[in-house]
């Protein structure tokens, strides 16, 4: 995990990778918990035995997402900034779901810190990420996130 110090030592990392997060599995529990919280109860995502019978990939797929929404868990695990009090998702550029993420895959992130520009007692940081399928060379997700930070 990279830690800074401050505002000014994360912003000179700008055009660097953060890193890669640990490996994490995609289970079907999260799927269906997923799939209440959104009300998007497909047959692909949450029926194992229609998606066994219909499905090109025959298991059910996450949500695409699922898939991004993980980004803050997984960016807690790449870097800290210790004077940092709070943090907003502020949206994205762009955002692409290049792949299926099938019941049981691996999942990790790969971020690059894009760019970090001074706002009203914070910054505003581009970050490229991408969702990457352990023993896949095609990403599930890649997106360009936006967020805001706060000393």
């Amino acid at each position: 995990m990279l830690t800074f110090a401050n505002l000014a030592e994360f912003s000179a990392h700008a055009g660097q990778s953060l890193g890669e997060s640990d490996y994490m599995t995609i289970t079907q529990e999260m799927i269906n918990l997923f799939a209440q919280a959104t009300g998007d109860h497909q047959w692909i995502h949450t029926d194992p035995e229609q998606a066994a019978q219909l499905s090109p990939y025959k298991t059910p797929i996450a949500h695409g997402f699922l898939t991004l929404s993980l980004a803050p868990k997984l960016m807690a695990e790449l870097y800290r900034i210790n004077s940092v009090k709070m943090g907003i998702n502020y949206g994205s550029n762009k955002v692409r779901f290049t792949n299926a993420v099938p019941v049981g895959s691996r999942l990790r992130l790969s971020a690059q810190l894009q760019s970090v520009d001074a706002q009203t007692n914070g910054v505003r940081v581009i970050t490229e990420c991408t969702f990457e399928l352990e023993g896949n060379p095609k990403p599930a997700c890649v997106a360009e996130l936006i967020t805001l930070l706060f000393e």
